[in-house]
């Protein structure tokens, strides 16, 4: 069932804006009058990264009038296999610098309005209110959760879209939806899950043009919503793998039971296991820098440094000298049969997380002499051999 369109008609169409969007003209459901919702339209975009800069692009492309988005990160060298609205020339800028830039070059009659900072509960309402329509192209659910709150607070509805790996989700939430067809992400996902079972992709790695694929997806639903036209994402899930090439949809209804969200949460962080919570776990378990490692291995000091990756980040980068072990339920049961409980254990991994979670399971079994690799092997490219690649 197709929604009323979000956005009323703004001004006439210049000359130069006919000529542009003349294809949209001629499709019978857009026409003027839906170009002129479009250039009427305040969209903000959270995140400049994988979803938000293809989704930014189209939406330039499209005519949409004001484009917000916010974005704290610089543009790096790893961010360019998928984040194509950034280039070489842009490493180390604001990535909602770079993307204004991208913008303009694209089409000078967009507005964009930049914002380079992180989101958080203290501006994330107030934020929202500027705007018609968010899109969540964001990485992390605590993120997620937090957009969630605050678009349900703003009463405007959002598009959200995920990726990992070769596969990306796509759904139109909104609490407010006229016909009682309002749905929001807790009816998608009551509860956070586990911070383990939900690693990013900095983490788990995604394909390139997965991001092109979903981001696109978006951008449709954004201008079906700001339109009018067709029937939106509400109340489905839009599922696709990419190396199936299948699509697959499930339906999203509204949670019985579910508690109306009236204020935004103290710490999205903590509601999720992260943050405070797992520095402070992650601080409760002996540690050792790289540089006090690198020290000890070179004295030949007994030291067994484990590092419990997956094999794929093992290709791509290893400390000399390390055996990989990769983190599973029963890793330090692993461990401890066959070092047992003396050994002088190191446990790394990328960047000190996971291995401190190894490291409290094995002070748990009394291996009194585990440590963890503080900062993991990024810290060790850092500090002790920038020679080596990062990722």
């Amino acid at each position: 069932m197709a929604l009323p369109a979000l956005i009323e008609p703004g001004s006439a169409l210049s000359r130069g804006e006919i000529n542009r969007y003349s294809r949209h003209l001629l499709i019978p459901n857009v026409g003027v009058i839906g170009q002129r919702r479009l250039k009427n339209a305040r969209v903000l975009v959270i995140g400049a990264g994988g979803l938000g800069a293809p989704t930014l692009l189209y939406l330039a492309a499209a005519g949409v009038g004001t484009l917000g988005v916010i974005d704290f990160d610089r543009v790096d060298e790893s961010n360019l296999q998928r984040q194509v609205i950034h280039s070489v020339d842009t490493v180390g800028e604001f990535k909602v610098e770079s993307a204004r830039r991208a913008v303009a070059r694209l089409n000078p009659h967009i507005e964009v309005e930049i914002h380079a900072d992180r989101l958080e509960r203290d501006m994330a309402v107030a934020l929202f209110s500027r705007y018609d329509l968010i899109l969540d192209g964001t990485d992390n659910f605590a993120t997620r959760y937090l957009v969630n709150d605050a678009c349900v607070l703003a009463r405007k509805p959002y598009v959200w879209g995920s990726i990992f790996r070769f596969e990306g989700q796509v759904s139109v939430f909104w609490e407010g939806a006229p016909d009682g067809r309002g749905l929001d992400y807790r009816d998608l996902y009551p509860e956070p899950p586990p911070p383990d079972m939900a690693p990013s992709c900095a983490e788990g790695g995604v394909l390139g043009v997965l991001c092109a694929s979903i981001g696109s997806i978006m951008a449709t639903e954004a201008i079906k919503l700001i339109t009018g036209i067709g029937e939106p994402l509400l109340g489905r899930l839009l599922v696709y793998d990419a190396l199936e090439l299948r699509y697959r949809e499930l339906p999203i209804r509204r949670l019985p039971g579910r508690q109306a969200v009236t204020e935004l949460a103290d710490d999205y962080q903590r509601f999720c296991g992260l943050g405070a919570a797992s520095e402070a776990a992650a601080a409760s378990v002996p540690g050792i820098s790289a540089v006090e490692c690198k020290a000890l291995m070179d004295r030949d000091a007994g030291i067994i440094l484990i590092d419990v990756r997956e094999p794929t980040e093992w290709e791509i980068v290893r400390i000399p000298g390390s055996t990989l072990v990769p983190k599973h339920p029963e890793v330090a049961d692993v461990l401890l049969r066959e070092y047992g409980r003396e050994a002088n254990l190191v446990i790394g991994c990328k960047s000190g997380r996971r291995s401190a979670e190894v490291t409290a399971e094995l002070l748990k079994l009394g291996m009194r002499n585990a440590r963890n690799l503080e900062g993991g092997v990024l810290a060790w490219v850092r500090d002790v051999d920038p020679g080596l690649p990062s990722y």
